[in-house]
């Protein structure tokens, strides 16, 4: 994805690393928390240990565990340990990423702890790691309401600085989604019909964000899935107003969500079937007046 209109936010990101402070980025599902903080963690040439958050993520998966076979050969000890990704993070000086850090259970939050203000943690029958200069943590979260996830803790928050990052202007999201889709030019679809499938890509994501039926909105990464799929499908022979409906109905049921009708007969797939096609006539016929107003 790319950094189009995030100049103030890699600013930020990039201003709390060189300043040795740990950063919490937040935000939306899809609005490129992770690839901000990838970005600037490869820009700046720091070495990075990822975790995935999962709430079966454990405290020795953090840290690190012993090999049970070493062990019957060598006891417990260094040689026998089989470091994790904090451990890794700690010792070579680099970057601990934790995405989705609330949705890691308390008990491996807390690990971070004495890591992140005494800059060491005690691993049992292994005795302390101590952080090397240049270790640092960066984690990303959902917003509060977001489900599946977890408050984090008052003790937790009190050691990051927090980049809040939002749903980015319609242009720059468009600008996004007509770079993507250059990549497939060479067949199929006109120049007309990628700046259209573009702009109606957006829009139609765009509009899920305050639908009142919309429980959850979509993003940019929608707008991309339903732009490259329509394409793809044009490029195959179906007509534009069929294949930018038969995308969006691949690309939103596993990003949207949406509230049934109480009084309704139909099921929640037939349902959003019938707000797809009303997006999309809407969508597209406004898409369209704008692009040959443009033209």
């Amino acid at each position: 994805m790319e950094n189009l209109g995030r100049t103030q936010e890699l600013l930020q990101i990039r201003a709390c690393l060189k300043a040795q402070r740990n950063v919490l980025l937040e935000g939306p599902v899809g609005v490129g928390k992770t690839h901000l903080a990838l970005y600037v963690t490869g820009d700046l040439k720091l070495p990075v240990f990822r975790v995935d958050g999962d709430n079966r993520y454990s405290e020795q998966k953090l840290s690190g565990w012993f090999d049970p076979p070493s062990v019957i050969q060598k006891g417990f000890g260094e040689k026998s340990f089989i470091a994790g990704p904090l451990v890794d993070a700690m010792r070579q000086g680099g970057v601990l990423f934790i995405n989705e850090l609330n949705r890691l259970p308390e008990g491996v939050q807390n690990v971070l702890l004495p890591a992140i203000d005494e800059r060491l943690i005690v691993v049992p029958r292994l005795g302390e790691v101590k952080a090397a200069p240049g270790f640092l943590v960066i984690a990303t979260q959902n917003p509060k309401e977001f489900v599946a996830t977890s408050h984090l803790s008052e003790a937790i928050l009190d050691r990051f600085e927090l980049v809040v990052l939002d749903y980015q202007t319609q242009e720059e999201e468009l600008e996004i989604v007509l770079r993507r889709l250059k990549s497939f030019l060479g067949g199929g679809a006109s120049l007309k019909d990628e700046s259209l499938l573009a702009l109606a890509s957006v829009r139609l994501t765009r509009m899920t964000r305050s639908h009142p039926r919309v429980k959850r909105g979509a993003s940019v990464r929608a707008a991309l899935s339903i732009a490259e799929l329509a394409y793809v499908l044009i490029s195959e022979g179906m007509s534009l107003e069929k294949a930018f409906y038969e995308a969006v109905l691949l690309a939103l049921p596993t990003r949207i969500e949406i509230e049934q009708e109480a009084d309704s007969e139909q099921s929640l797939r037939q349902e959003l079937e019938s707000l797809v096609k009303q997006w999309c006539h809407e969508t597209l016929k406004n898409s369209n007046n704008l692009a040959e107003k443009k033209n």
